[in-house]
């Protein structure tokens, strides 16, 4: 009968045991692991009324290093979409922003560099003297060299999850950083379209006023050619005159607005002014449709709420930080040199030194300044946590507003479309009564004043919307897939296409103004 062989258990190292503890406890972190915030935003937007309601609800997870896209696309203004491009590449907020970022990464990896450990070495070389006690000595000193080559190994395990903790704060941070690159890019995209808009929209105003002053010039010669022939009175010519002037100074007032637009573009593009300027362009702008989704979507597409989250994050860890200081910190080191009096016997077996061990190192009382760190650090994640959920709360609110405004103003633009007709009727009523000799040409002056200032405020109006499309787009944190470009333009929810005012306000404008009574 074959008997089996006994177990032997073979005894293993004292440093293999070690490792093995060492690997268990690192396994484990002090302090809270992160949970995101909770906040309850709504399953559709209040104002999205008319627009294509989204059912359903995703748990909201931040993209804030999505391509927001190039969404000024959308408006169909080659012009824009240049200097949009340029803007992205000089713009110096941007610059900085993006500067802050690699910062951000530098302390990333600055803290993923206490995994390993440190390792030093030095190298050197003295000459001492010791007197030998005899007053009678003339050189009384014994003088020795000493040459010595040194080198440490130290390495602090990460029992309690510090340095983890410290990383993934660090991480988190940096993710932070990259969502307040974006934030920066896209507020200055807005500013730069935003801008550029106004100062069409004054282009826009000023080919209205000189066409209007040129066409009042007209207007007041032949009133002074009807005052020689005694058919109007001096009245007429005086009120005509006035006329004219004031709406040439109603011109040239555009002009220091538009200068300080151009000052604008150019300062955003990272440029001094006086290297940039603009020239007027026909007005082709027309107001996008904007899909709003869902709420929960603007979580993940707005980068200054992915950021505040992303910093509640890192102070969640930072918790984990300053708890792991009531525990002991295990640190192992070696050192090993080579010291000897002869350069020539540095590096033998009799000047060598070494040592190896580990240390453990624990504070026993630091009164109270462990307990206040960690009271710190859950105040600090606390108002981190309010924070990100004020900003989700002012970004839903800004959505809401921007969407009411849009469907407001369109609604607002339809009536002023029939104010704006009903002046031009009214125009033409008191010219023919004018001509009939009804009326003096203060009446028709009236008229006029009042459907010049209705063509102004539809120009307005449709810069206004512009500019609040832009907003309603930054609200939204940026781009979007654009099914067709080429389809009926629509906004505000209603599905109303958008009427050109710019070229009809102008070409009737011109046509109409002013009021040319016929000779006698």
């Amino acid at each position: 009968m074959i008997r089996p062989k006994p177990l032997v258990f073979t005894r293993l190292p004292r440093s293999a045991i070690t490792l093995a503890l060492c690997a268990l406890l690192g396994a484990c972190a002090v302090g809270p692991d992160y949970q995101r915030p909770e906040l309850d935003v709504g399953a559709s937007y209040k104002e999205a009324l008319g627009q294509q309601q989204v059912e359903g609800w995703k748990p909201a997870q931040p993209r804030d290093e999505a391509d927001r896209g190039k969404w000024w696309l959308v408006y169909g203004d080659d012009t824009l979409n240049t200097l949009v491009e340029r803007l992205d590449t000089s713009n110096q907020t941007i610059a900085q922003a993006e500067a802050n970022y690699r910062q951000a990464l530098g302390l990333v990896r600055a803290a993923r560099a206490g995994f390993y450990p440190t390792v030093g070495a030095s190298a050197g070389a003295s000459r001492a003297g010791v007197g030998n006690g005899s007053s009678s000595s003339t050189n009384g000193s014994n003088v020795s060299n000493q040459y010595s080559v040194t080198g440490s190994v130290s390495w602090e395990v990460d029992v309690w999850g510090r340095v983890r903790r410290s990383t993934e704060s660090s991480e988190a941070s940096a993710a932070a950083s990259l969502a307040d690159l974006g934030a920066t890019r896209l507020s200055a995209q807005a500013a730069l379209v935003q801008t550029y808009f106004q100062l069409r929209v004054l282009d826009e105003q000023k080919r209205l006023l000189d066409a209007t002053v040129a066409a009042y010039e007209r207007s007041l010669k032949l009133t002074q050619n009807r005052y020689e022939v005694g058919v109007a009175g001096q009245a007429d010519v005086a009120v005509a005159r006035t006329q004219v002037e004031s709406t040439r100074a109603q011109s040239i007032d555009l002009d220091w607005q538009r200068g300080q637009y151009e000052h604008a573009i150019a300062v955003l593009m990272g440029q001094a002014p006086s290297q940039f300027s603009l020239a007027p362009a026909v007005f082709t702008l027309q107001l996008p449709q904007i899909p709003v989704g869902l709420p929960s979507e603007l979580l993940e597409r707005r980068p200054d709420i992915a950021a505040a989250e992303r910093r509640a994050a890192a102070a969640n860890a930072q918790i984990g930080v300053a708890q792991a200081a009531w525990f002991p910190s295990l640190i192992l080191s070696a050192d090993g040199d080579f010291r000897n009096g002869q350069f020539a016997d540095l590096l033998t077996a009799p000047a060598r030194f070494w040592s190896l061990g580990p240390a453990l190192a624990l504070t026993i009382f630091d009164g109270g300044a462990r307990a206040a760190q960690v009271e710190q650090a859950r105040a600090s994640y606390d108002s981190q946590a309010a924070a990100y959920r004020q900003a989700a709360l002012v970004g839903l609110r800004e959505v809401e507003d921007y969407l009411i405004q849009l469907r407001v103003m369109e609604q607002e633009q339809i009536v002023q479309r029939r104010a704006l007709e009903s002046a031009r009727e009214s125009l033409r009523l008191i010219q023919n009564q004018y001509q009939a000799g009804l009326v003096d040409y203060l009446s028709v002056a009236v008229v006029d004043a009042t459907a010049l200032n209705s063509e102004r405020n539809a120009l307005s109006l449709l810069g206004t919307r512009l500019v609040a499309s832009v907003n309603l787009i930054v609200a939204l944190g940026g781009g979007w897939e654009v099914a067709s470009q080429d389809a009926p333009v629509t906004q505000g929810g209603q599905g109303t296409q958008q009427p050109p005012v710019s070229q009809e306000t102008q070409e009737s404008r011109v046509s109409q103004q002013p009021p040319v009574p016929q000779g006698s």
